[in-house]
């Protein structure tokens, strides 16, 4: 399955547009292909504010967040991957969501075990979920 981190973006964002509150995005800006405003980054992260008299030409779909904005006077285009997005809120409340960090992994290796055998270890197990 696709994550759902984009999904959760998305419909957050228009949530608290909807309480007339305002987005806020908090951006790993260490994060690889992020376009951020350097001279606004702390501790590798960026809060942005993304409401929409704040920024031009938002676009959000599932690989990245994109938009034109103003910082310190200077426009800049801003490019994040949406696995860069650690959390949405809004800025009023905190309300919103945090998510996980996902760790850049490497590419998984052609045979995994070392000898050869590939069984998993342990037994498999199934939860119930009422």
């Amino acid at each position: 399955m696709s994550p759902s981190r984009p999904y959760l973006i998305r419909a957050l964002y228009e949530w608290i547009l909807d309480n007339n509150c305002t987005p806020y995005l908090l951006v790993n800006a260490g994060f690889p292909g992020t376009r951020v405003p350097e001279g606004f980054v702390e501790d590798d992260q960026i809060v942005l504010n993304l409401s929409p008299s704040a920024i031009r030409q938002l676009e959000m779909d599932n690989d990245a967040i994109s938009f034109d904005g103003r910082f310190g006077g200077v426009a800049q285009q801003v490019w994040i991957p949406a696995l860069a997005v650690m959390a949405i809120y809004a800025r009023e409340n905190g309300q919103g969501m945090v998510f996980e960090i996902d760790p850049v992994s490497p590419p998984p290796a052609d045979d995994p075990a070392p000898d050869g055998d590939n069984k998993p270890s342990g037994r498999p197990s199934l939860k119930v979920v009422k």
